[in-house]
């Protein structure tokens, strides 16, 4: 597909992958939504890529809260604005061992991750239905595949968004609404310079971004990437779980 003057919603855009998507669909000629807690940062990203208004519109929300949500949407119809791709990319990820155990990190990370992507979809669905076309990008991960020590509730918020999204993807086939699942590995964020142990072949955003918008473009079912860490993933879920079990607590108790 063409992507120049197409119009991008992006969530979590202020930082991260969110802000390497946003300078590579800039790049490409789209127009942005861009979307965060964080307006003030927003605001300085769209002096980086372009400070016209006409092309780059940023919102504050906090995808958690699903009256931020609808209020997002009716300043959106407002201006008449019609979304052709949504990347709704915002997401957290706590460390957090059963002796220090926390039930509002669950809260939050499955609000964000899980429920942030469902409210947004909610909105986004009545146009694109409308429309017969558009295009929804969740952002997942590689780590759908198994609970790994110390991230259960990141890993159980990406499996189940894999699954909506999966769902999603059936669902609006037929409406000629596509539904794209990323699944990156190891990119280095602030989210994951937290983690204290090996993440092997961490790629940088700017070239996650890369991957992502090509894959877009080309309007795949699901990217994912780096390869090696996707054919280790696929390993990993395979192994029957007195295996996994094992290895994982060894590696639990080497690096917590």
């Amino acid at each position: 597909m063409e992507l120049k003057n197409k119009t991008v919603l992006i969530t979590g855009a202020s930082s991260g992958i969110g802000k390497a998507l946003a300078k590579k669909f800039s790049s490409r000629g789209c127009n942005l939504i861009l979307i965060s807690r964080r307006k003030d940062l927003l605001d300085k990203l769209k002096d980086e890529i372009n400070p016209s208004a006409e092309t780059v519109i940023t919102l504050q929300c906090d995808v958690t809260r699903k009256d931020e949500v609808v209020k997002v949407f009716e300043k959106i119809r407002q201006e008449k604005l019609k979304i052709d791709i949504a990347v709704l990319n915002a997401g957290v990820s706590y460390r957090m061992y059963v002796e220090d155990y926390h039930s509002e990190f669950a809260s939050n990370v499955f609000n964000t991750n899980l429920l942030g992507v469902i409210y947004f979809v909610e909105q986004l669905l009545p146009d694109l239905i409308e429309r017969k076309d558009g295009i929804i990008a969740g952002i997942s991960s590689l780590s759908d595949n198994r609970g790994y020590s110390g991230s259960g509730f990141y890993c159980a918020s990406k499996a189940a968004l894999s699954i909506y999204l999966e769902a999603l993807r059936v669902e609006l086939k037929s409406y000629g609404i596509k539904v794209i699942t990323v699944k990156p590995g190891f990119v280095k964020t602030a989210m994951t310079d937290k983690n204290k142990f090996p993440m092997p072949f961490m790629i940088s955003t700017d070239k996650a971004a890369n991957i992502i918008v090509g894959g877009i473009q080309k309007e795949k079912r699901i990217i994912q990437f780096p390869l090696p860490i996707v054919l280790l993933s696929r390993f990993i879920g395979l192994l029957p779980a007195g295996i996994y079990e094992f290895f994982a607590s060894l590696l639990n108790f080497k690096y917590r």
